[in-house]
């Protein structure tokens, strides 16, 4: 005798998958009622019909005998049980993680897949010795790239996970967000941003940098082939820009394409980008939540400024130390987000934000550095770049950009200019590393 058995994966005759959740019964008819889960959504059906055989004069190509058949293949079934379940309406779905190029799919999830390739590409490892905000002081405790991507992580999969979004978006994006930074944070992408357009390469932005690493760099030229909506979330993540509401666009993969190749020439773009989904929103406003309070602690731990000193209108709402501001974000994110197709912070929290960015600005980031400090590091930029150019025109074997670099990438992406592969190689140095090369090139010479 046929029985629906809970937990158990089904196949509807027409290919769908479900995962039954139990057995419920109507409370008038106390008739059995299958309750299963399908795309994100709770759908209940009559445990006869469940059981039903197909109507074969009505479906007469029908491959199955019953509706619904229990699905035995584990690969299936595995595949159906990695997936996140019970998910809000505005949620992604994962059969939204298209790919610029189709491959064949494996019993990961199209946006869980985005981690581990994120997770692996040289990119990431890199961040373990990128700037946050301060360079090469003596306090291990400083933030960096590294501990930055993290707390981003973690913020944006709590506001996901209250919002029942779908929680492997978000990681990924948030993974990737900052893959594209250079060395000496802000500062060093404001230098390779002048270089880009005095050498006729478009604007240079770090997010829009961190998208051409997994399309174009990673993998050897190759590309990593992340899945469009992950991709999207990265371009769209800059948390420079607060708001009081994020909502999320609906575009195609053209639009996204378009959008990308459009920010190398249009300086005011990423001022109007926004995520084609949900979880993109969380992703940047948590971008701007780790940031806000962490880097106040760091420039309490230089002797930068005093807890004191930040204004009692901000911290009367927000809180004065970092957990208490991440907190407080993150509660009423969630409270005024609920049950919404977009991202909301309440009035006083959206105000006292923005007052804290200002105050963040004027006495913390603007003292990061000293002006010998930035007439070093733009000294180092400049010149390595020409250099780098120069190497490469001349085919110069001896030169890392030319026998560590280039030698080993892709035809297509050797296709690239010379000033374009040069910018590239610059953006993806650690710290320490660009000043192993200053030094080797042009200190020992």
């Amino acid at each position: 005798m046929r029985e629906v058995k809970s937990n158990s994966v089904y196949k509807h005759f027409k290919g769908d998958l479900m995962k039954v959740v139990g057995v419920a019964k109507d409370s008038e008819t106390l008739n059995n009622l299958v309750v299963y889960e399908h795309n994100g959504e709770l759908w209940v059906r009559d445990y006869e019909m469940f059981l039903s055989k197909v109507d074969k004069d009505k479906y007469p190509n029908a491959h199955q005998e019953y509706r619904f058949e229990e699905v035995q293949d584990k690969d299936i079934i595995i595949k159906n049980n990695m997936k996140i379940e019970g998910l809000s309406k505005y949620a992604t779905p994962y059969e939204k993680g298209i790919r610029l190029k189709e491959e064949k799919e494996d019993f990961r999830p199209s946006f869980y897949r985005d981690i581990d390739r994120i997770l692996y590409t040289l990119s990431y490892s890199r961040y373990l010795d990128k700037t946050q905000v301060f360079t090469h002081k003596e306090n291990d405790h400083l933030s960096k790239r590294m501990t930055h991507v993290q707390y981003v992580s973690k913020i944006a999969r709590t506001i996901g996970r209250a919002l029942n979004l779908n929680e492997d978006l978000i990681e990924a994006a948030a993974l990737g967000h900052d893959l594209g930074h250079t060395p000496f944070g802000h500062v060093g992408e404001a230098i390779l941003n002048e270089i880009s357009l005095n050498n006729n390469e478009g604007y240079f932005n770090h997010n829009i940098q961190s998208v051409r690493i997994l399309m174009d760099i990673e993998n050897y030229g190759n590309g990593a082939n992340i899945s469009v909506p992950v991709l999207d979330a990265i371009m769209c993540h800059n948390g420079e820009f607060a708001l009081g509401e994020y909502h999320p666009e609906e575009k195609s993969v053209s639009t996204f394409l378009e959008e990308y190749h459009k920010s190398y020439e249009d300086k005011e773009i990423l001022k109007t980008l926004k995520p084609m989904t949900l979880e993109g929103c969380v992703v940047r406003i948590s971008d701007l939540i780790a940031y806000l309070g962490r880097d106040i602690e760091d420039g309490i731990r230089l002797g930068i400024i005093n807890k004191s000193d930040i204004p009692t209108n901000i911290t009367n709402i927000l809180g004065s130390s970092n957990k208490e501001i991440i907190n407080t974000i993150i509660k009423d994110v969630i409270y005024n987000s609920l049950d919404k197709n977009y991202i909301k912070l309440s009035d006083n929290i959206y105000k006292a934000i923005v007052e804290l960015k200002k105050f963040n600005y004027e006495n913390i980031y603007s003292k990061a550095y000293n002006n010998e400090e930035l007439t070093q590091i733009k000294e180092m930029f400049n010149k390595l770049f020409n250099k780098y150019v120069d190497d490469l025109e001349n085919n110069r074997e001896d030169s890392t950009i030319v026998s560590n670099y280039l030698k080993y990438m892709s035809d297509n992406y050797k296709k690239s200019s010379y000033k374009r592969i040069a910018i590239d190689y610059l953006a993806g140095m650690t710290d320490e590393y660009i000043i192993k090369q200053y030094t080797k090139v042009f200190k020992n010479s």
